[in-house]
């Protein structure tokens, strides 16, 4: 058995060559899924509102309650983007938006139920985000579990690891001060799991955080991880991706891919209670397949994400396109059901 990084010894690993560091992680990546293979799902998500109050200063999505272009998805229309994705052979819809004040728990338990009820199980369904779940559940004055409990009764069953970014309390303080602490955003994971809701980890890099920054984002999640309980067994993935900052407030350069390779690497070797490492080829496009052979052996084909590509994220809707790729790097890709990830 392969032993436990320190956070210590994960930080020295920032200075390693690259291509020794990807190469040990490949090799932890194969005790997970074959050499040479990748899973893949084709998932769409849909941003059913951009008003938000949260401020977070590295978003150029939002919009203010009452400012021009302000929206609230229909039904129908949400029904018309899964319709297209579920054209397109996708399986998965990420259904996400952001602190909307005016829209209370029972907008949203009417929202699942009704994809429930018109999909059944063709398509699973990424909820909000564990913060915006906070703020869903203090707006409409209940309680988080009272949020949690309804939501899942209407058909929602997964949150996404989305709202982490870096999950210091000096950096939520720099990009999101309304978005709540660490320790909230711990504590609402750590529940919906206690509360049978499949989960997933995440992070965003390139802010300008320093390598110990990220290996606190990181220790928080292999420990939530090792007191997980539920029946999916605490966090079923990880993915990294990196800042785009077109359009924000907070401006700055988007890192190279060096730095997420590095970075996704390091992550594979570190969070050693995650099985599945996934790539994100929504931030790094065509240069997402290098991740696969880096500690990665997941990635989805997103055929849309207003947040990150009004930001200046590139979306190749183009399947065989982005299959290529992969290929082409060496890698048969695999399609998967919606978080059904299968192992050896």
């Amino acid at each position: 058995m392969r032993q436990r990084s320190s956070e210590a010894q994960a930080l020295d690993l920032f200075g390693e060559d690259l291509k020794s560091l990807c190469a040990k992680a490949h090799e932890v990546r194969c005790t997970h899924y074959p050499h040479g293979q990748a899973t893949y799902v084709i998932m769409r998500i849909v941003s059913y509102t951009n008003v938000c109050v949260a401020d977070c200063s590295y978003c150029a999505f939002y919009r203010h309650p009452g400012e021009e272009g302000a929206y609230v998805l229909s039904q129908e229309e949400i029904f018309s983007k899964i319709d297209h994705l579920l054209s397109r052979g996708g399986s998965l819809v990420a259904m996400e938006g952001g602190f909307n004040p005016k829209l209370k728990i029972d907008h949203y338990e009417g929202l699942f139920r009704a994809v429930r009820q018109r999909y059944g199980n063709r398509i699973e369904i990424y909820g909000p985000t564990i913060v915006e779940l906070i703020f869903i559940a203090r707006s409409s004055r209940i309680s988080l579990e009272e949020a949690l409990v309804r939501l899942q009764e209407a058909g929602l069953y997964w949150i996404p690891g989305g709202g982490a970014e870096i999950l210091t309390d000096k950096w939520r303080q720099r990009l999101s001060p309304k978005k709540y602490s660490v320790k909230e955003y711990l504590d609402g994971m750590a529940l919906a799991q206690k509360l049978g809701f499949g989960t997933t980890a995440t992070m965003v890099i390139g802010f300008g955080e320093s390598p110990g920054d990220r290996l606190e984002h990181l220790s928080h999640i292999r420990d939530l991880q090792d007191r997980a309980s539920g029946r999916f067994g605490g966090f079923s993935s990880f993915l990294l991706w990196t800042y785009q900052p077109d359009h924000t407030s907070l401006g700055g350069q988007r890192t190279n891919n060096d730095d997420y390779l590095r970075t996704l690497a390091i992550s594979r070797l570190y969070l050693d209670n995650i099985p599945v490492i996934r790539a994100s080829f929504l931030t790094q496009y065509d240069q997402g397949p290098l991740a696969l052979t880096a500690g990665a052996h997941d990635f989805d084909i997103p055929l849309e994400d207003q947040v990150t590509q009004l930001a200046g994220a590139r979306i190749e809707e183009n399947v065989e396109k982005v299959l290529g790729w992969v290929k082409g790097a060496g890698i048969v890709p695999v399609k998967r059901e919606p978080f059904r990830i299968k192992h050896p």
